[in-house]
C-alpha cells in the first residue's frame, strides 16, 4: 500500500449537452495541502445543496487527511442568456398610457427608455433541465478526477519516502558513532568524577565507598538504553514506511519519542571535553535530522 502525500491537484474541463442541441461548459478542481485533519471546503454555484451533500460524501469516502477544495466553474456566456424583467417593464408600459388617458397626450412609449431603467435588463438563468444535467455530469466526473488527485498524492508520497529513508540512514550513522564513542565516555566520565571527589573530600576518605558511589553515578549516566531505544525507533520507522497506508500520525510520534532519546544523550553527555564533544556534535544532528524529518511528516496521510 502506498504512503500518499497530502499535497495534490487535478482539474477537468468539460461540455454537457442539454436538450439535445444546447451545451453547457464547466470546470471542475480538485485541489488539497495538508492539515491535521480532514478539512472539505465545496465551491459550488447557487442550488446545487444536494450536489454538495453527495460530493462531500464521497470525498469523505475517499480522502483521510488534508485541507481539499473542491470548485465547480460554470461558463457564464453558456450558463446566462439575456433577459429583462417582465413585471417592471409591463409596469412602466402600464403607468405611461395610464399618464397618457389621464391627461390627453399623445405619443408613444420608448422601448429603449424602458430597457435603461434600472434593473430592467437581467441574465435569465438556466432552467431545471440544464441544472439536472449538470449535477449529474459532476458526480460523473468527480470520481476519475478523484483518481487523478490520489496518484498525484500517492508520486508525492513516493517521494516523501525517499526523503525520509535517507534521513533515517544518516540518523543510523549517527546513532552508531554515538555507540562506539560509549565506552571511552564513560571511562572518561569515571575518571573525572573520581579526582573532583577526591578533591572535595580528601585521602581520608574511605576509597571503596568512593568508587561504589562512582560507580552508581556512571550507571545514572549510561547512554545504552537511549541507543537500543533509538535504534528501535528507526527500526520500527522503517516499517512504517514500507507498510505505507495511513501512517502519518504514527510517524509523528516516533519522531518525538526519537527527538526525547537525543535530548537525554546530550543531557547525560554534556560537559565532558575531548571526545565528549563529537557525542554533542551526533547529538545535535540527530536533533537536526529528527526536526527535518518532522517537517516532511506534516505533509504525510
Amino acid at each position: 500500500m502506498p504512503i500518499y502525500s497530502m499535497t495534490g491537484f487535478a482539474r477537468a474541463q468539460v461540455r454537457v449537452l442539454v436538450g439535445g442541441e444546447d451545451q453547457l461548459g464547466y470546470a471542475l478542481t480538485i485541489k488539497s495541502v495538508n492539515h491535521r485533519f480532514l478539512d472539505i471546503q465545496l465551491r459550488l454555484p447557487p442550488g446545487f445543496d444536494e450536489l454538495e451533500m453527495d460530493l462531500r460524501k464521497l470525498l469523505k469516502e475517499n480522502l483521510v487527511r488534508g485541507h481539499v477544495e473542491l470548485a465547480l466553474s460554470v461558463d457564464r456566456s453558456a450558463q446566462q442568456k439575456a433577459g429583462y424583467n417582465r413585471e417592471l417593464i409591463a409596469a412602466y408600459l402600464g403607468a405611461f398610457s395610464a399618464a397618457r388617458r389621464e391627461h390627453s397626450l399623445a405619443g408613444e412609449p420608448d422601448l429603449n427608455a424602458a430597457l435603461r431603467l434600472p434593473g430592467a435588463l437581467q441574465a435569465e438563468g438556466r432552467g431545471e433541465e440544464e441544472m439536472t444535467a449538470l449535477a449529474e455530469s459532476v458526480r460523473q466526473q468527480v470520481v476519475p478526477l478523484l483518481e487523478q488527485l490520489k496518484a498525484m498524492r500517492a508520486r508525492e508520497g513516493e517521494a516523501l519516502v525517499g526523503i525520509l529513508n535517507g534521513t533515517l540512514d544518516r540518523l543510523a550513522e549517527a546513532n552508531q558513532g554515538v555507540a562506539g564513542l560509549r565506552p571511552e565516555i564513560e571511562a572518561r566520565y569515571q575518571e573525572r568524577l573520581t579526582q573532583r571527589l577526591l578533591a572535595a573530600t580528601g585521602p581520608e576518605f574511605n576509597r571503596q565507598r568512593l568508587l561504589e558511589e562512582v560507580a552508581v553515578l556512571v550507571d545514572r549516566s549510561d547512554i545504552s538504553e537511549e541507543l537500543t531505544r533509538m535504534t528501535t525507533h528507526i527500526g520500527h520507522f522503517r516499517e512504517l514506511l514500507a507498510a505505507g497506508g495511513e501512517v502519518g500520525k504514527k510517524l509523528d510520534f516516533l519522531l518525538q519519542e526519537m527527538n526525547r532519546e537525543a535530548n537525554t544523550m546530550l543531557s547525560k553527555t554534556g560537559g565532558l571535553g575531548g571526545r565528549g564533544t563529537r557525542i554533542t556534535e551526533l547529538g545535535l544532528a540527530m536533533k537536526a535530522e529528527i526536526e527535518k524529518a518532522r517537517e516532511q511528516i506534516q505533509n504525510v496521510e
